[in-house]
């Protein structure tokens, strides 16, 4: 078991790439907007495509899609193309006061922000018992959530 602690943003990207990579099976993601995660960018497309090759899910739950549906072209393609194994998720109005943030890969792996407004948080590897609760907070998330970014979005 590894953990490894950040506060800059640029820790925190490092991080989920780690964790993405780490990923063979499942990822599950929690933010409001994911406005600091790197699901948008070239490397990670690149890391994505590969893991849902492989037969990969993911599954994103999130308060505001509209950074995402403004900004990440590269994941609606990615969405587009790969439907059949990613899930978005919009929170409901009643919890859209839950302001953690995290990524788990493979119920083994973690990154997690202890609050979406601040970089400060932790990355554990190889530490299922890590992953415990943020597994049991993410499926009663997924469980108050509805379908909500879809491939179709343009963005304008």
């Amino acid at each position: 078991m590894e953990i490894l602690r950040f506060d800059t943003r640029a820790e925190f990207q490092r991080q989920q790439r780690a964790v993405l990579e780490r990923a063979q099976a499942s990822l599950a993601l929690f933010d409001p907007d994911f406005s600091l995660f790197v699901l948008g960018e070239p490397d990670a497309d690149a890391i994505l495509r590969r893991f849902l090759r492989g037969g990969g899910t993911l599954r994103l739950v999130m308060h505001d899609p509209r950074h995402i549906e403004r900004n990440w072209p590269r994941f609606l393609r990615l969405l587009r193309e790969h439907g059949h194994r990613i899930e978005c998720r919009v929170t409901n109005r009643g919890i859209r006061q839950l302001t953690d943030s995290f990524c788990i890969a493979d119920g083994v792996h973690l990154v997690r922000r202890f609050h979406s407004d601040h970089l400060r948080g932790e990355a554990a590897f190889d530490a299922p018992q890590e992953t415990e609760v943020p597994r049991e907070r993410f499926a009663a998330i997924w469980e108050e959530s509805q379908p909500g970014l879809h491939a179709t979005v343009t963005g304008l």
